[in-house]
């Protein structure tokens, strides 16, 4: 009996024992963590999208080994089994990276785009990924070639070039830029809107589609050179921020190809501009409209059997600033009125695929902070949740066409887990990691996953919002409250990771980071996002005010006395918005925020949606123009506040930046100008990345009153 309690007391001094190195273990990893760094943020591996080979044996991702100078940064393309298998391995070993990568239908083969050593433009190269080798270049355009597709049989590519107008062929485009090359003065005229897009002036150039052999120096055939559709003075393909894309899809046959186009984007500075669908013969030929609605159409996909064509569709005819992204379905052959497929969902469609068997879609649409899966039958019907998740978003799904069975590849990252590849089980509702480049680094970091909270506006509106804690967070602490505004306005703050705005940098030197998705944001609604049009900033700034209330109200550790607010694009219009109309701030900081909505309209890139928002063109002055332009309010500014702007950005122009600066120093307002002289509309230099956030951390220490935090960023 002795014995046995003995034993009995030995064991449970042996659990007590494990328990307590157990907790002293968890303890020692914990004290082990530290904030997030810059470094840290800025080397983790950037994953890209999967491209899933069409049996479904295999995934091939972009990898990006990110350095602070650009020069030593590399990309390739990386290759991982769908079965888990084994471990991810390298295919590509070039410095310049490659994109468009797209399967051979025997999935032995992969197509893509790269600028090799010898290669004065991109190039599509081919790459045996059954049998191995370097891979071979196939296209030899002087103007390059882009988004390679192989057509069903694998025999033949489809890609795209951007050319010059009226050029019949390669030696054509050739002797054009060698007249230009030659010209002894350097100048652009324009007789059409738009000219600019984002940070590049636009050029009179041209996107073809080309189809060409599946062997080196093949001929490549231009599909539209002396079509009457490129001859349209409206022509163009879908404005991307790398240029203009046609979205081309072969048909089943492999005898025509499907594409997306514009014939009136000449037309942008007074109307909205649509894309329409065209089919085109494999043999050239006039191109045939297939979509005659005002509608756009962009992203076309025939689903595996061949029997339909489908494809995003965004209404542009009912003069709102803002509609849902559908799903739609469309005869390939006589075209027609599109069968609007989720009419009902009251959903952006994000990415989408169909299973093998053509039955079914699943798609991602954004939902409160998260983007979720979502299922749908095939020929319409209701949509319904397939993969929940209150953490994080998937984003670039994609299932393998001629797979044994349905296989979902995605991405899903967080505001804590940069992207990788995961499959996920629609059985077990689980994820499985394909890939976990990040994983070591992530788990020294110390954070928490965002918190998530809603009010009920004074406008009656359930508003989301989302919290970021800083490291070493205590709850019996109190903190300052980082308001911090997205930009859109028709986006969403996201759980998901980033770099320009990361939401535990920001967290870092001891603030509680607010993210309020205010009227005008997406995931929440057609109506709730169409909400901000004709009133732009007094409703919205109301809502992120009565979010920063709800915070203090909600938790203790909020010190209400301290309070900043920043933002950038849109949010930064609203952080110049905060400073025309609000106190309770005490340092503002505003990156490419506009604060004069006329010289705005006549500067940027794009005019005519903010005529649209703000209820009619500048010059009949309507209420917007008057009461909702900071520039007017300037009388009623006081607080600090920090401006940066990049020279090369043209959706918010420097003026506006500019504008703002002479009147700050007209009123004697400390303030702080910072200018990006090789930045655009986003501040993407390693350095100064760095750089900047330095200067958020000093302007927010001078003005919260924060002890001074560890130095290196």
């Amino acid at each position: 009996m002795f014995r046995k309690h003995l034993k009995k007391c030995t064991l449970s001094f042996f659990i007590a024992t494990l328990a307590f190195i157990s907790i002293a273990a968890l303890s020692a990893r914990a004290q082990t963590k530290a904030p997030l760094t810059h470094e840290t943020m800025w080397m983790m591996k950037r994953v890209g999208a999967p491209v899933p080979s069409p049996d479904g044996k295999w995934v091939v991702f972009s990898l990006v080994d990110p350095a602070y100078d650009e020069k030593d940064q590399v990309s390739d393309l990386w290759i991982v089994p769908t079965d888990r298998s084994a471990r991810p391995r390298r295919l590509t070993f070039s410095k310049s990276g490659e994109s468009g990568v797209a399967w051979s239908p025997d999935s032995r083969q992969i197509a893509f785009s790269a600028k090799r050593e010898g290669d004065e433009v991109s190039q599509v190269y081919v790459l045996n990924v059954a049998d191995g080798g370097e891979a071979v270049r196939v296209t030899s355009l002087s103007t390059g070639a882009r988004s390679p597709q192989w057509r069903p049989d694998g025999k033949a590519l489809l890609f795209t070039s951007t050319v010059y107008p009226g050029a019949a062929d390669d030696d054509a485009n050739k002797k054009i830029a060698a007249q230009r090359k030659a010209q002894k003065y350097r100048v652009r005229v324009y007789e059409k809107f738009p000219i600019r897009n984002w940070d590049k002036w636009l050029e009179d150039t041209q996107s073809h589609l080309f189809i060409q052999d599946a062997q080196p120096g093949a001929k490549a055939k231009d599909l539209l050179a002396g079509t009457k559709l490129v001859n349209e003075r409206g022509f163009g393909g879908r404005t991307t921020d790398s240029g203009d894309e046609l979205d081309a899809v072969w048909t089943p046959e492999g005898d025509a190809v499907v594409f997306v186009a514009s014939t009136n984007k000449d037309a942008a500075a007074y109307a909205n501009t649509t894309m329409s669908l065209f089919k085109v013969s494999a043999n050239g030929g006039e191109p045939v409209r297939l979509t005659t609605s005002g509608d756009s159409f962009s992203r076309p996909a025939f689903r595996p059997d061949g029997k339909a064509l489908y494809a995003v569709l965004n209404v542009d005819t009912n003069n709102k600033v803002y509609n849902l992204d559908r799903l739609a379905k469309i005869s390939a052959t006589s075209g027609g009125p599109p069968e609007i497929l989720t009419a009902k969902f009251d959903r952006s469609v994000g990415s989408f695929s169909f299973t093998p068997d053509s039955k079914r879609i699943y798609l991602t649409a954004e939902e409160a902070g998260n983007e979720k899966v979502f299922t749908m039958p095939a020929d319409g019907g209701e949509v319904t949740l397939a993969m929940d998740t209150t953490r994080g978003v998937y984003t670039s799904l994609k299932i393998p066409p001629k797979a044994s069975s349905t296989m979902l590849i995605a991405n899903w990252e967080s505001a804590i887990n940069p992207p990788e590849v995961f499959r996920l089980n629609l059985e077990t509702k689980t994820q499985e990691p394909l890939t976990s480049f990040n994983a070591e680094q992530v788990a020294k970091v110390d954070w928490q996953p965002l918190r998530h909270f809603w009010f009920t506006s004074k406008a009656g509106k359930r508003i989301h919002n989302m919290i970021a804690l800083p490291p070493n967070f205590d709850e019996n602490k109190k903190y300052p409250l980082l308001v911090v505004m997205h930009g859109g306005p028709h986006s969403m703050w996201r759980d998901n990771w980033g770099l320009r705005w990361n939401y535990f940098m920001l967290s870092r030197p001891g603030y509680v980071v607010l993210l309020t998705n205010y009227s005008g944001s997406t995931g929440f609604g057609e109506a709730f996002a169409q909400s901000i049009q004709g009133d732009p900033f007094k409703g919205p700034a109301n809502e992120i005010n009565e979010g920063a209330d709800e915070a203090i109200r909600l938790y203790p550790f909020i010190d209400g006395s301290r309070q900043a607010a920043a933002g950038a694009s849109y949010g930064g219009h609203l952080a110049n918005w905060m400073q025309a109309t609000e106190t309770r701030y005490k340092a503002l900081i505003s990156h490419a925020g506009l604060i004069n909505l006329e010289s705005q309209w006549g500067t940027s890139d794009i005019i005519y949606s903010r005529e649209v928002n703000n209820g009619g063109p500048v010059w009949e002055q309507g209420p917007v123009w008057r009461e909702q332009n900071p520039i007017r309010l300037a009388k009623n500014f006081r607080t600090p506040i920090l401006l940066s702007v990049g020279e090369n950005d043209f959706r918010v122009p420097l003026n506006q930046t500019l504008e703002n600066w002479s009147v700050l120093q007209r009123l004697r307002i400390p303030s702080r100008l910072i200018v990006w002289p090789d930045e655009n509309h986003w501040i993407l230099k390693g350095e100064n990345s760095r750089y900047w956030y330095q200067e958020v951390y000093a302007w927010l220490k001078k003005y919260l009153d924060e002890p001074q935090t560890s130095t290196k960023y």
